[in-house]
């Protein structure tokens, strides 16, 4: 190649990487527009609305956690639900008049749903090996992997949170520790934000005229597709082509192996993605199960910083809630690493349960298609309705 055709692809690439950082400002923007527009929804919340969440779901632990999974396995991101229940509960908290404990208590059950909903897009990536045996065997093991290593850390987390309040009362010491205060709109004073994001959001608000629905959907579309947007762009900025490289690099030690998922999945913004990443892999024995494993426990730290965002990018009336909710998230993924990767015994139980699903699933292959419909869907729905 000449010195000529190497300069115009440098040339290329340059002026490729500038329009994605560009197009990575404008999603940002759009994704604190709904963020915005999210907290004003909840926030003028009223009527049946009002009256549901009191009723059914205040105070209803194993509701909020199915709400969480069954949200998240429907949109398949972690990351948009845990930014929705940050921003939502914040608004109901300010809506209701709840004390921050009570608004922070109602959202960790969600939370712990979400972060078992989100091992849905492994799984169904895992699906794409369905024609051959063996490497859907591997495939839906690594998949599930995720999925058993949550579960077991809401039954520990739950019933101490249920009992103790620990991770509520954790976040709100965080919370006190780091000095993050809420209080009356600071409107009066300079704010890029107050320049530009709420206005915006101030409009759309008032066009939808205020309606609850209209400004929910209008919100959750809105940061749907900037989440997904911004996993793509940053996905392609981060990881780019590198791919085959990343089986050699990220796989070492155990600790090497959860720095680099928390790494990578706090950069892309999805742990859906990385995590994703790591099926293939294991189907076509490029790394073994229990390598991947640390990885998975590193992308589950990773993944709660896009609702840090969320929660710190929260006006002055409902930050302080919203930050607290965003550190039970934080919480619970490095007290789910913390017992795992302490105890070694615990760490085989995920790695062995996945892998009995997968030889189950080579043996029955509707075995697979059943565990997704049942785990994620069934389970949610009827738990739902009786325990109303």
């Amino acid at each position: 190649m000449s010195a000529k055709e190497n300069l115009s692809n440098s040339a290329q690439n340059s002026s490729s990487i500038v329009k994605k950082i560009l197009f990575l400002i404008v999603i940002m923007f759009v994704f604190l527009v709904a963020l915005q527009l999210m907290g004003s929804t909840f926030k003028g919340l009223k009527g049946d609305v009002q009256i549901y969440i009191e009723q059914h779901i205040q105070g209803n632990p194993i509701i909020g956690l199915f709400i969480g999974l069954f949200v998240t396995a429907i949109i398949q991101s972690s990351s948009t639900s845990t930014s929705l229940i940050v921003t939502a509960i914040a608004g109901i908290g300010a809506s209701l008049n709840l004390k921050l404990e009570d608004s922070v208590t109602m959202a960790v059950p969600m939370i712990m749903g979400a972060n078992i909903g989100t091992s849905i897009t492994s799984t169904i990536v895992s699906l794409g090996h369905v024609t051959k045996k063996s490497e859907f065997r591997k495939a839906i093991a690594s998949a599930t992997v995720h999925d058993f290593f949550n579960i077991m850390v809401t039954c520990i987390l739950l019933p101490m949170e249920l009992m103790f309040g620990l991770l509520s009362n954790s976040a709100v010491f965080l919370l006190n520790l780091f000095h993050i205060t809420g209080g009356a709109s600071n409107e009066g004073g300079f704010s890029l934000m107050g320049m530009t994001i709420k206005p915006i959001a101030k409009y759309i608000y008032a066009l939808l005229q205020k309606n609850f629905w209209f400004n929910l959907i209008a919100s959750m579309g809105l940061l749907f597709i900037s989440l997904r947007e911004l996993s793509n762009i940053l996905k392609s900025l981060i990881i780019g082509k590198s791919q085959e490289r990343f089986e050699k690099v990220v796989f070492g030690s155990p600790i090497q192996s959860l720095l680099w998922g928390a790494g990578l999945t706090a950069a892309v913004q999805s742990s859906s993605v990385t995590t994703s990443l790591t099926v293939p892999l294991v189907a076509t024995n490029k790394i073994s199960l229990r390598r991947v494993f640390p990885f998975l426990l590193g992308a589950n730290i990773g993944t709660t910083v896009t609702a840090l965002i969320a929660a710190f990018s929260a006006d002055l009336l409902t930050r302080e809630m919203a930050v607290a909710i965003a550190f039970c998230h934080l919480l619970f993924n490095v007290f789910g690493v913390v017992i795992f990767m302490a105890l070694p015994f615990l760490r085989d139980v995920p790695v062995k349960i996945a892998r009995k699903l997968g030889q189950a699933t080579m043996k029955q292959r509707w075995v697979g298609f059943a565990y997704i419909g049942i785990t994620f869907f069934v389970i949610p729905i009827l738990l739902i309705i009786f325990t109303q």
